[in-house]
């Protein structure tokens, strides 16, 4: 295995390191630990991953392989810190890129939804962006919300209502409401369309993200798009990072234009 392949999350004062570890290397996790932390001086724990996201909460499922058993870590991106631990919230720091892109996007004054808006970063670098605009971020899992509220005070982004609880429920009362949502769940996303729809104005935007095969993603992109009906669209596809050997990432961009 190469060991640089792994990420890391945290800062220059303290940090983890998330690996995988094949099967035929498994007797070798320790020295493959040891050798990060060698390496990377700020590491403090060393986690192997043991699952994908699973469950209601959509979190991995890590073991530690070797160092401090306390994981949680304060993130820096984009100008903004994120308190969290990945042994209870989904974070990934790969996806940064992708979140500048969006918050690029905003423009002043609008109303913005944030679907499954885990510890709050879309949410936050899009606030610290346009401070103009009214961000609401709903999160069922509660320990993502306790570090989403933690993080709305760390940054002082007063503009984000955070909101616990399911979105098929909570998104109700937003009906017609919101210029841009951002839907960041990949697998499931696509099942929570026609509520997207719903909650945006007669003109707003959709960022809805999804893996798929290469090969694949245009036919995938143009199904989804079918299922919108009563209003013209356009959309284009942006490939957001590699999942495995020919599969991507990518965010599908709607635009509703009437």
């Amino acid at each position: 295995m190469n060991i640089s392949s792994f990420e890391i999350i945290g800062s220059r004062e303290k940090a983890i390191a998330i690996v995988e570890i094949p099967d035929e290397l498994k007797k070798k996790q320790k020295e493959i630990a040891q050798e990060i932390i060698k390496k990377h001086k700020n590491v403090k724990t060393v986690l192997k991953k043991t699952s994908e996201r699973i469950g209601i909460y959509r979190i991995k499922k890590y073991r530690i392989i070797l160092g401090d058993k306390n994981t949680e870590v304060i993130h820096k991106e984009s100008g903004c810190r994120f308190k969290l631990d990945p042994r209870k919230v989904y974070f990934s720091p790969r996806e940064g890129t992708e979140r500048l892109r969006i918050a690029n996007q905003v423009k002043k004054n609008e109303k913005i939804l944030v679907m499954f808006a885990g510890v709050g970063p879309f949410a936050i670098i899009i606030s610290k962006k346009q401070p103009s605009s009214e961000i609401i971020a709903i999160e069922i899992n509660p320990k993502a919300v306790k570090y989403m509220k933690e993080n709305i005070k760390l940054n002082k982004t007063n503009n984000i209502i955070p909101i616990k609880g399911d979105v098929r429920e909570k998104a109700k009362k937003y009906f017609s409401y919101f210029d841009r949502v951002i839907m960041p769940l990949p697998h499931d996303a696509k099942k929570f369309l026609n509520l997207a729809i719903k909650c945006l104005n007669k003109k707003g935007t959709i960022h809805l993200y999804t893996i798929e095969r290469e090969d694949k993603i245009e036919q995938k992109a143009k199904k989804i798009i079918s299922k919108i009906k009563n209003h013209k669209v356009k959309y284009k596809i942006k490939k957001v990072l590699p999942y495995s050997p020919r599969t991507n990432k990518y965010c599908i961009d709607i635009k509703l234009l009437m």
